[in-house]
């Protein structure tokens, strides 16, 4: 014999307060998406100018050749953050625009789809969230042992 699970039987159903609260949800991720985007584009741009402007700066007299080398590593620095800032932002995007064209066509499996790019994006917030903290912890323990090293 065969067991099923509770889950299985389960079947959810949204009244529609909570219809709304999700349509209202996917407008602003929506608006926050398109902030986001604009956010990347605003990035990749500073990366093309701080590497010129450092570059040009490195060739001024009495600046030597850090500043060029230094506006290589920000401009390669700022692409970084570009391409990290991106991907939380994309899957936002796809979120709103499936939860909205659910709600517009009553779609249940692009609801689904939606769901899932925001449990997407809420799981890549979380582990940058983590490794932010762990390289702060790092940070804290290294500045620590300088500290103490240099007595």
């Amino acid at each position: 014999m065969e067991e099923t699970s509770v889950f299985e039987k389960f079947e959810l159903h949204l009244d529609q307060s909570a219809k709304d609260f999700l349509k209202e949800t996917a407008k602003w991720a929506y608006f926050l998406s398109i902030l986001g985007f604009v956010g990347v584009g605003l990035f990749v741009v500073i990366a093309i100018f701080a590497g010129t402007i450092f570059s040009a700066l490195g060739t001024m007299p009495g600046t030597g050749a850090f500043a060029g080398s230094f506006g290589i590593v920000m401009g390669f620095m700022y692409f970084i953050l570009a391409a990290v800032y991106f991907f939380p932002v994309y899957y936002l995007f796809k979120f709103s625009s499936n939860a909205k064209k659910a709600f517009r066509e009553n779609d249940s499996e692009a609801l689904t789809t939606s769901l899932g790019y925001l449990k997407s994006h809420y799981k890549f917030v979380g582990i940058l969230m983590i490794s932010m903290l762990v390289l702060y912890g790092l940070f804290f323990v290294l500045a620590m042992f300088g500290a103490i090293l240099g007595r």
